[in-house]
């Protein structure tokens, strides 16, 4: 008998929820909005400054990536704190997808897990990861980027019918939620590859777990 392949080493689940609240499903657009601006302070970053030209930061300063890469390049190191970081972060946003595209109710926390369920394994650089790879994951990732652009088309049309679906039955269609779900697990697993860089094992074309 074979064996069964090894999980890839990020992986996506979210509880399927018994019932969704019709009230916040149809104001979820503006009700994520506060939300939404905390996750691009902690995402994106930002200066500002007075007239004499002294800056000052904001807000944190997303992924760590390019650092990264030379971390991995010169030394084969993966500091544990980055890596805490990118998690943490990677985990935050992905609540936040979660409740936008109407999977849970539960407004999004900042720390805790929640039923949006993501587990990153943290690599052992020196024996798991190719130094040199790093520099043309994002590269040798582009057949993904391709078919997830045409995967985030269908969750969007998905998203409206599943709005509908709720407002009149106060269900999501679980068919629909899983391909949902699908698509989410799919982009964590390459951006778990090319930008976390936590595994050289390209990702699986596939909705699965």
């Amino acid at each position: 008998m074979a064996e069964l392949a090894p999980r890839y080493p990020a992986t996506l689940s979210i509880d399927y929820p018994a019932q969704l609240d019709r009230l916040t499903t149809f104001f979820r657009v503006f009700w994520a909005i506060p939300i939404l601006v905390i996750l691009g302070l902690v995402s994106g970053g930002g200066n500002g400054g007075d007239q004499d030209g002294t800056s000052y930061r904001f807000a944190a300063g997303g992924i760590v990536f390019a650092p990264l890469v030379l971390m991995l390049l010169f030394r084969k190191k993966y500091p544990r704190w980055w890596f805490d970081w990118n998690y943490a972060l990677t985990a935050f946003g992905t609540r936040v997808i979660a409740y936008l595209l109407l999977l849970r109710d539960e407004y999004p926390s900042t720390d805790e897990e929640q039923a949006v369920h993501l587990d990153i394994r943290y690599p052992d650089a020196a024996a798991e990861l190719n130094r040199w790879l790093p520099l043309v994951k994002w590269l040798l990732a582009i057949p993904h980027y391709v078919v997830l652009m045409f995967l985030f088309i269908a969750v969007i049309i998905t998203a409206i019918v599943a709005w509908f679906a709720i407002l009149i039955t106060g269900r999501y269609p679980e068919a629909l939620f899983n391909f949902v779900v699908g698509v989410m697990r799919w982009s964590l697993r390459v951006g778990a590859y090319a930008f976390l860089l936590v595994t050289d094992r390209y990702p699986p074309f596939s909705l699965s777990e």
